[in-house]
């Protein structure tokens, strides 16, 4: 079943963004979303021995900030004390707040280059076959000038050395180095994010992209995000390894296809005064077991 969930019924929008209406209705559509997709997220805190203090204090700071960001009044100063009222919070507890710092996960410099090469590679005509697949690299770089793996890693950084760059990748399972020292790039390297940092800057990132296309949606602003998926239910176990395989193949061609454009775009709009926006497109696939004795995702 194909759903689009950016052009369904909008009757709950005024609703969701004016607090008087839902704030003491456990049963609203919003408030039974959000018990819904908090689950996961309580998983993972518990997984990671953060207690519910610390969450807490993190809702409550989000609080103060978006209120104090997005729902100011026209030509007027966002007060503590509006802010309370928007929020619930003790103006105590907003100045406090509001004097905090803001924090980031931020990539770590090895990360964010992998990722950037790993695009380029896989995007760039001059690094792509006729079949527009990674061609095969020479490990250094020859007179000629062709491309090469050791010239990659120099027009991104050249804080680290190239043969750096290659053990880590080999080590990681994402390039071979053949006999005769051609770098080759596996098919399913851009599925291999390593280390607890990279992996969380991506969660990071990737969840907070989906969840934010998803309420500019439900607030009824145009145009709509792009949100589309296919939900199907009542399958056996091995039509669902199978669907996921398949959403493995189709998904990762659907990937390559769409960096291949940015990369072009990307040259495009270089130096122009207006390239200051970012966009993020993603593919996931997610099955569980809906019986009720399973209790393995409870």
């Amino acid at each position: 079943m194909l759903c689009f969930p950016e052009q369904q019924n909008r009757q709950h929008t005024y609703a969701m963004i004016n607090p008087k209406i839902t704030s003491h209705n456990p049963q609203s559509p919003v408030i039974v979303a959000i018990r819904h997709l908090l689950r996961p997220l309580v998983r993972l805190l518990l997984s990671h021995g953060i207690p519910y203090q610390v969450f807490n204090e993190l809702i409550k700071s989000e609080y103060v900030k978006v209120a104090e960001t997005e729902f100011r009044l026209a030509s007027k100063p966002q007060t503590d004390s509006r802010i309370s009222l928007l929020t619930g919070i003790h103006r105590r507890e907003i100045s406090r707040l509001r004097s905090e710092p803001e924090k980031g996960i931020n990539l770590s410099q090895h990360a964010s280059m992998s990722a950037l090469l790993l695009s380029i590679w896989s995007g760039a005509p001059e690094y792509l076959d006729k079949q527009s697949l990674p061609l095969p690299l020479p490990r250094l770089t020859s007179k000629d000038g062709s491309p090469s793996f050791e010239a990659l890693v120099q027009s991104v950084s050249k804080d680290f050395r190239p043969r750096v760059v290659l053990d880590e990748w080999m080590r990681q399972g994402i390039v071979t180095l053949d006999q005769d020292d051609l770098v080759h790039l596996l098919p399913n390297a851009f599925a291999r994010p390593q280390g607890i940092e990279e992996k969380v800057y991506y969660f990071g990132q990737n969840v907070h992209d989906h969840l934010a296309a998803t309420v500019h949606n439900l607030s009824g602003f145009n145009p709509p995000f792009l949100e589309r998926c296919v939900y199907y239910d009542c399958l056996g176990a091995e039509s669902v390894e199978e669907l996921a395989t398949y959403s493995r193949d189709v998904g990762m061609k659907a990937l390559h296809n769409v960096n291949k454009r940015a990369i072009e775009l990307q040259k495009r709009d270089e130096g122009q005064i207006g390239a200051v926006y970012r966009i993020n497109f993603g593919i996931y696939n997610y099955s569980e077991s809906e019986a009720p004795d399973d209790i393995s995702q409870k």
